[in-house]
């Protein structure tokens, strides 16, 4: 294990991390009703995995280590975090008071996300190679989820500041992640449908007919 863990480098590390906070963020999650302190708890952790986020492509850009590897462990560890926070702050025994998520929008982000894996899977078959390369519209989609579930989990606390006002700004981010989620299937799909009219494989002789 101790060998392992010292054949990768400090970004997949880091990488590998955030995915080892998830369980106890979601178990966090799901005990804030009953216990005052698990909320921010959850928010701390939270935060850490995402300043890790932005820290591991940092390091992988500096230390010039850009692995395959990387790219998916990276995109990985984001949307297992996003969408066990979204669904789990969607139900009513594991979100704030006054913040719940709507189904919608978690229809929304595990929608965006099946289209991304869906289409690398065809463009594999297509293809024979990987394409795994963020947009800019992906990237932004990813910080604004964050920047969401940050919000939701503030909501309690904006909330006592003036009534309604954290309940507001977590419905206004969640009609903007929607945005960004319909905006971050188009630029996939776009990334996609180019790389398979450059690099797509044709059909073996007899494999198939023109029409």
């Amino acid at each position: 294990m101790i060998k392992a863990w010292h054949g990768i480098n400090w970004p997949n590390r880091i990488s590998l991390m955030r995915l080892l906070m998830v369980p106890p963020f979601v178990v966090l999650l799901m005990k804030q009703q009953q216990w005052g302190p698990a909320r921010y708890m959850a928010m701390a952790i939270f935060f850490i995995m995402a300043v890790s986020d932005f820290l591991d492509g940092i390091l992988a850009r500096r230390l010039n280590v850009r692995t395959r590897l990387g790219a998916i462990l990276d995109p990985l560890a984001d949307k297992v975090l996003i969408i066990c926070s979204a669904v789990l702050l969607s139900l009513p025994g594991s979100s704030p008071p006054g913040a719940q998520l709507s189904d919608w929008i978690v229809v929304a982000i595990v929608g965006k996300d099946l289209w991304v894996i869906i289409g690398f899977l065809v463009i594999y078959l297509v293809t024979d190679r990987f394409l795994v390369r963020p947009s800019v519209a992906g990237k932004a989609c990813t910080v604004a989820q964050l920047v969401m579930v940050l919000l939701v989990l503030l909501a309690p606390d904006l909330n006592a500041l003036r009534a309604g006002l954290g309940s507001q700004v977590a419905d206004w981010m969640s009609w903007i992640v929607a945005g960004m989620c319909a905006l971050a299937v188009l630029s996939y799909t776009r990334m996609g449908l180019v790389f398979v009219g450059h690099e797509g494989k044709p059909l073996e002789e007899g494999g198939g007919k023109s029409s």
